[in-house]
């Protein structure tokens, strides 16, 4: 049963302006496995724009209550490239409350702008 369904867009030079307006603002949204590739590299902010987008629409897909943490939702990419979700803390407990099993996760950027679809199933 689809609990939750969410979706998201974030232009990708407004958002790198705003990571490099403000640098505390990565730590804020992001955890040190969603910063640095495998291979040590800074990642893009084309994809740090799609994490993003990600962490909005899961937001989304919970009904979008207040007092989520950004860093209680991780977004990764399986070994065959398919982007993943872990939960904990704040998004782990309104997960649990909806009965939200598994999730489903969709990252795209083109254009000039990143996307990300979230389901939420229990």
């Amino acid at each position: 049963m689809i609990i939750g369904v969410g979706i998201d867009v974030a232009e990708i030079d407004r958002f790198g302006a705003a990571l490099e307006r403000t640098p505390e603002l990565a730590r804020r949204l992001f955890i040190d496995a969603e910063l640095v590739l495998p291979s040590g590299e800074r990642r893009g902010t084309a994809s740090l724009a799609a994490r993003f987008a990600a962490k909005e629409a899961v937001a989304k897909a919970l009904g979008a209550p207040g007092g989520l943490h950004w860093t209680d939702a991780e977004v990764y990419v399986e070994d065959s490239g398919q982007p993943r979700l872990r939960v904990r803390g704040t998004v782990a407990a309104r997960a649990a409350e909806l009965g939200v099993r598994a999730w489903h996760v969709s990252l795209s950027h083109d254009a000039g702008v990143a996307s990300a679809v979230v389901v939420a199933e229990g």
